[in-house]
């Protein structure tokens, strides 16, 4: 005497774990590092014992290294969530293959 097994349990995609937000906290600080960041630096380009172009240029290459580096983690954190979606797509098509899938029907 045999029994049909169970269909195994899968997590299905409104299951899927809730995207994690940073704290208040955190993104103050973040912030606040920023601007301590550009400000010191800014003030140390000011006081720097140098013609103004040189000081002007240093300005300008600070600027453009910041904006750089707020293109750089934007281009990685889209490709990140990309990944995570053609990950969602699969693992949809996977649930619905083997939601679809009986082992013991008859060829």
């Amino acid at each position: 005497m045999w029994f049909r097994p169970c269909p195994p349990i899968l997590f299905r995609m409104s299951e899927t774990p809730v995207k994690q937000q940073s704290t208040a906290a955190f993104y103050g600080q973040a912030v606040a590092s920023f601007a301590v960041a550009m400000a010191a630096t800014a003030v140390g380009i000011y006081q720097l014992d140098a013609d103004a172009w040189v000081r002007g240029f240093l300005a300008i290459a600070v600027l453009y290294l910041v904006t750089s580096a707020f293109t750089l983690a934007k281009v990685i954190r889209d490709r990140q969530e990309a990944g995570q979606i053609v990950s969602r797509v699969d693992q949809a098509r996977l649930e619905k293959l083997l939601s679809e899938h009986d082992p013991f029907e008859k060829l």
